[in-house]
């Protein structure tokens, strides 16, 4: 296990800037909120999910509704429903290490996963090593901010871009290393482009009909139900 977190630390370091930095923010906010550091360990250890995090801080001081709760948690972590899809087999026969796995399986730790483990290292250890780094990054950036907010006052008008830049970057690599994937003939074109292609025709589609208000959960609801048709009729065909 040493070993998998010795190489999974350098691929997690952009991850760790966002989160430690996006945590502070987090940890200030729910502190000017009224809530101390042992709300922000507990929250970031428990919830682990950054934009329901700072949306539950506006629950936690309003009359709270468990349906409203419930809901508005399925809607903003719906994309994850995505995620999974694409890694059965990758978390299959993963034992006790799928709860946490699954539980961890956030936005930035899918980006690093989704492409496979190193062939020097147990991919199921590789998996448990990224989501545990990632997860230990914004614990300790939601503490410390929770911390410094008690004396320190903070601006945070445009502290939330953080996570945009990250993703700005995260998608950047990605793209660079498909597109190197193809130039050296071990993914066709068609196999690299169709996902980019389906979700920004389905997104600009649903943003015409539903408006901007609305258009993100039926964008995410019409892209399930293609991938989820696509993983049965790759199935079907493996099977035949």
């Amino acid at each position: 296990m040493k070993q998998a977190l010795r190489k999974a630390f350098p691929s997690t370091i952009p991850v760790l800037a966002g989160y430690v930095f996006l945590g502070i923010a987090y940890g200030v906010t729910l502190r000017e909120s009224g809530f101390g550091v042992q709300w922000a360990l507990l929250i970031s250890t428990a919830v682990y999910a950054g934009s329901m995090q700072f949306a539950l801080i506006g629950l936690m001081t309003s009359s709270f509704s468990p349906l409203t709760v419930a809901l508005m948690t399925l809607l903003v972590n719906a994309r994850h429903l995505f995620y999974g899809l694409s890694m059965l087999d990758g978390y299959r026969n993963t034992g006790r290490k799928k709860p946490y796995l699954i539980f961890s399986l956030t936005d930035e730790t899918y980006s690093l996963i989704c492409n496979g483990a190193p062939s020097d290292i147990d991919p199921h250890r590789w998996y448990l090593a990224v989501s545990g780094l990632n997860h230990a990054y914004w614990v300790t950036g939601s503490v410390i901010g929770a911390l410094l907010g008690q004396v320190l006052p903070f601006d945070l008008t445009g502290i939330d871009f953080a996570m945009t830049a990250l993703f700005t970057v995260i998608v950047t690599e990605q793209t660079m290393d498909i597109l190197d994937e193809v130039r050296k003939k071990k993914l066709k074109m068609t196999e690299a482009i169709t996902p980019l292609l389906l979700g920004l025709s389905v997104t600009t589609l649903c943003l015409v009909l539903l408006g901007k208000e609305s258009f993100l959960v039926g964008a995410m609801a019409c892209m399930l139900a293609l991938f989820l048709l696509q993983y049965l009729t790759e199935q079907r065909r493996r099977a035949s």
